[in-house]
């Protein structure tokens, strides 16, 4: 698969599932780097090389920075009981 095939396949992906592709990709380059003896130069080459990759999903308005806008809002935690009549009425 080349490069443009696979930017083309994970602009079909949900951002949950782009997020879950980058996590296994930067633990793949982190145990490829990890394996080789790379000098401090080559390493900084690498991952500048991977935040680059990543740089427009993570970019404010990217992708992936839509999340932030939920940042200051409380949350609601169900009870058990919440969850029961929620269950009970489905």
């Amino acid at each position: 698969m080349t490069q443009t095939e696979i930017l083309q396949a994970l602009k079909q992906m949900t951002n949950a599932e782009r997020l879950i592709i980058a996590e296994a990709a930067l633990r793949l380059i982190r145990e490829n780097l990890q394996q080789q003896s790379l000098t401090p130069a080559q390493l900084e080459q690498e991952l500048a090389a991977a935040a680059e990759a990543l740089r427009e999903d993570y970019a404010l308005g990217g992708e992936l920075t839509v999340f932030t806008a939920l940042d200051g809002e409380d949350f609601y935690e169900y009870t058990d009981e919440d969850l029961a009549n929620i269950n009970s009425h489905a």
